[in-house]
């Protein structure tokens, strides 16, 4: 059985990335096999470096033109997994990838999704909209933001008295439990 493997896409200190690494670090058929920043100062580089991952840092106009998509094909990537990832994936990336991108939205999509819809901006919305719940959406990428198919959702209660910092802690819980299990999923080989 061939090893499937992962590039991670993170912009910010990689909280997802390490929880995705630890998870499949003693693995034999999942691999990390790059970790992709647009972000030269982000907290992921540390993390790469750690764990002898190969870094990429990319640059807008090339995104936008080439997706790097030979980089990508380089380490035999299998799936693009978006952990924090703040810019929106080009068509290009999309068309090499189809149904191979994913990504994980901090509430529960369709509500509290789009443009400028991430970190602080997200729950500060959820709590303004006096939703009793939140949660996050790990979905397929398509050419518009956090719009493509549903693959997993989990829930968590807003408190009375909830702020923006305690919603974010319960929020990384549910994305540090579950990610990593949605991606294995994603890539165990199906039993016809």
């Amino acid at each position: 059985m061939s090893i499937k493997h992962i590039a991670i896409f993170a912009s910010g200190a990689g909280s997802n990335a390490q929880k995705i690494i630890d998870h499949f670090k003693d693995q034999q058929l999942v691999k990390v096999s790059l970790v992709v920043t647009n972000n030269p100062s982000a907290g992921v580089i540390n993390i790469a470096n750690k764990e002898n991952i190969p870094l990429l840092v990319i640059e807008k106009k090339r995104f936008t033109e080439d997706g790097y998509i030979d980089e990508l094909n380089k380490h035999d990537t299998d799936l693009v997994v978006l952990a924090g990832f703040l810019w929106k994936i080009p068509p290009i990336l999309i068309r090499a990838y189809p149904n191979r991108i994913i990504n994980i939205h901090p509430a529960l999509l369709p509500k509290f999704g789009g443009k400028n819809m991430y970190g602080q901006n997200v729950h500060r919305a959820v709590l303004d909209s006096g939703d009793k719940e939140s949660g996050i959406t790990i979905h397929y990428v398509d050419e518009l933001y956090d719009h493509g198919k549903i693959i997993f959702q989990a829930k968590c209660p807003i408190e009375e008295g909830e702020t923006i910092e305690s919603l974010i802690n319960k929020i990384h819980l549910l994305e540090h439990r579950h990610y990593p299990e949605v991606i294995e999923n994603i890539l165990r080989p199906q039993t016809p």
